[in-house]
């Protein structure tokens, strides 16, 4: 199948999703993530009516970006692991970052994002089941709202909500307890700091988003789904 009959239906599967838990479809966006596919694929997404793109890593996105600065409205999300020494490319390349970790991180952002005289979205990362060989912040209030506090002196970023990447499952109903652990965090934090702005939950991969959606996902990032397997590195 092609691209844009994955696409097609994948949207299907959204809207299906979306109906089951009383939501509208259009309130949940959907992401393409990229990450390995060239940019004929991406344009053949593009074509197909897609203009919210993931990325995983800085080094190889940069090798791409330069064929693709005519995609008008495209907006391109950093969601991998984002090394400290890559900040700056990293803030020159991407619209948003959403695998902010810890205050450390989002304060280099902050100053590259001053630098260049740039707002930059950011998602916080939850490590939602503790994996040692997963980034992202421990799932604890506390973590969070430490961060969270900071926010307002880290004027250059723009704090929309969490991120998570829960331990993998075949099925899917078993992965629903992270997202709903997901959940409750952002309202145990919106609680004590009614004025951080948290209302995106960015959860849902291709196995995985409808239970996702059912959960309150905001966003789902979809690859293999729309993209096809990726080829074994």
């Amino acid at each position: 199948m092609s691209i844009a009959q994955n696409l097609a239906l994948v949207r299907d599967r959204i809207a299906a999703a979306a109906r089951r838990a009383g939501r509208q479809p259009e309130d949940i966006a959907l992401m393409a993530v990229s990450k390995t596919f060239p940019s004929e694929c991406i344009r053949e997404a593009y074509d197909a009516g897609l203009r919210l793109f993931g990325e995983n890593r800085v080094q190889e996105f940069a090798g791409k970006s330069d064929s693709l600065r005519d995609l008008n409205n495209a907006e391109w999300h950093l969601i991998g692991h984002l090394q400290t020494n890559k900040v700056a490319k990293a803030v020159e390349l991407f619209a948003a970052v959403d695998s902010v970790d810890s205050l450390r991180l989002a304060q280099k952002l902050n100053a590259a994002a001053q630098q260049l005289g740039k707002k930059l979205k950011v998602l916080v990362e939850i490590n939602v089941g503790g994996e040692a060989v997963k980034s992202g912040m421990a799932p604890e209030p506390s973590e969070l709202e430490e961060l969270l506090s900071a926010a307002p002196e880290l004027e250059h970023l723009e704090f929309r909500g969490l991120m998570t990447i829960p331990p993998f499952n075949d099925d899917p109903q078993e992965v629903r307890p992270y997202f709903r652990k997901l959940c409750d965090l952002r309202d145990q934090v919106t609680r004590r700091l009614p004025a951080a702005n948290m209302r995106e939950l960015s959860m849902g991969m291709s196995h995985d988003f409808e239970v996702a959606i059912e959960e309150g996902s905001t966003c789902v990032r979809v690859g293999t789904a729309i993209f096809g397997e990726r080829k074994r590195r």
